[in-house]
């Protein structure tokens, strides 16, 4: 028997909400609307204007405006110049990106543990995992609390490998007062609409190696360049270019990027409002002996992209999938991020053992991902909270 049938089929909440959802208001409209009547839609002046205003943000010295977060991270191991035969460490609880980019450039992924505690790769694991093939750490900033970068660049210091930040989920967060996009080799941003920051699509690489810069902006554009100082030989004549590497077409249209700008000037709101509600979830989760929730170091003044809950096995007879089921039927749409990359059946299929990495696959089997995104209003937040109270109840009187 369903939850809706004992409570006599009335939901917690008469429509539905989501996990994530993007915010535009009418500032954001105009600025796609004026940059969709300029001269140019690609190639054209906003995006050097986007990468001014996320170095302007970050304190990084470059920035790289790019297709996607996918697109991002691609352009971080060609612009290292790894290839087969090298190792790339990174963690299985992210999405799949954080780990296809090795296997793009023919490198191979390595797959470290998580803390039990934060969620982000554990500094043990990685240097159980370092070979002497091991070219870099791809770390990723989960659900935005940012990574213990000082330890990780010690580690990477001492090895002599590079360290990439995947920042998909954290803009806006600080780490020791530092902003993310500068505490490491390359940071790469992505702008989906569920992130804190969206242009549709669209990402960003952040770095303060002028090599490494060079390299990512030839990758964006199939591997040309105008440049005279970069060619082979000398120009022909104001059409000359050259291809000198082997890019992608991973560049951004200029509304993505007016609508990127857009959405930065609201970044203080944006963060100022998630930690509202992050805020409220702690504490009343805290009263939850169902739930653990997420640790968050004190170093990170964390911008959450997603809230974490995670079921305790021994607290509840309902599964997670129970769970899940029961919190959509009361209008509560949670999600799970992620499924450890190394299980997925791609990976499988490249040998990669399940049982790799203990405390991600725990807590994959009982996390869900709970609504969090700037327009939800304190009723949202308080439904949210009943109707998991309403659910974990139900599953107790099982108990």
């Amino acid at each position: 028997m369903s939850i809706l049938a004992i409570n006599g089929g009335k939901p917690i909440r008469d429509t539905k909400i989501y996990y994530g959802r993007q915010y535009i208001d009418e500032s954001d409209l105009e600025a796609v609307r004026e940059t969709l009547l300029s001269d140019y839609l690609t190639c054209g002046p906003r995006i050097a204007a986007l990468e001014k205003m996320l170095c302007d943000l970050t304190g990084a010295k470059y920035a790289v405006a790019i297709a996607n977060g996918t697109a991002a991270l691609h352009a971080t191991c060609f612009a290292a110049g790894f290839g087969p035969g090298d190792e790339i460490i990174t963690t299985p609880i992210t999405f799949a990106a954080s780990a296809n980019c090795a296997l793009y450039v023919g490198a191979t992924p390595v797959f470290a543990d998580i803390d039990p505690e934060t969620y982000n790769i554990s500094l043990k694991s990685i240097e159980e995992k370092i070979t002497d093939k091991t070219k870099a750490v791809i770390a990723v900033d989960f659900t935005g609390q940012a990574c213990r970068y000082d330890e990780i660049k010690e580690i990477c210091k001492k090895h002599d490998f590079l360290l990439i930040d995947d920042a998909a989920h954290s803009i806006g967060t600080r780490y020791k007062g530092q902003s993310i996009g500068t505490l490491s080799d390359m940071t790469t941003l992505s702008f989906h609409p569920v992130k804190t920051v969206t242009g549709g699509e669209g990402g960003a690489i952040l770095t303060d190696n002028k090599k490494l810069y060079d390299r990512l902006m030839l990758f964006r554009t199939h591997g040309i360049t105008r440049n005279p100082n970069q060619m082979n030989n000398t120009p022909e004549g104001g059409w000359y270019y050259e291809q000198i590497e082997l890019g992608y077409n991973y560049r951004l249209t200029d509304f993505q990027a007016a609508l990127i700008m857009s959405q930065l000037d609201k970044l203080p709101m944006f963060a100022k409002r998630r930690k509202e509600i992050v805020n409220r979830y702690n504490e009343a989760f805290s009263t939850f002996p169902e739930l653990f929730v997420q640790k968050n170091i004190p170093e990170s003044d964390t911008v959450n992209h997603l809230y974490i809950v995670q079921l305790k096995p021994d607290k509840i007879k309902g599964t997670r999938r129970e769970v899940f089921d029961a919190l959509y039927a009361e209008n509560i749409c949670c999600n799970v991020h992620y499924i450890p990359v190394y299980t997925l059946p791609y990976y499988q299929k490249l040998g990669y053992p399940k049982g790799l990495c203990p405390n991600a696959e725990h807590l994959y089997e009982n996390m869900l991902s709970i609504p969090l995104y700037y327009g939800m209003t304190d009723a949202d937040v308080e439904s949210v909270i009943a109707g998991i109270r309403k659910v974990l109840d139900y599953y107790n009187q099982s108990l």
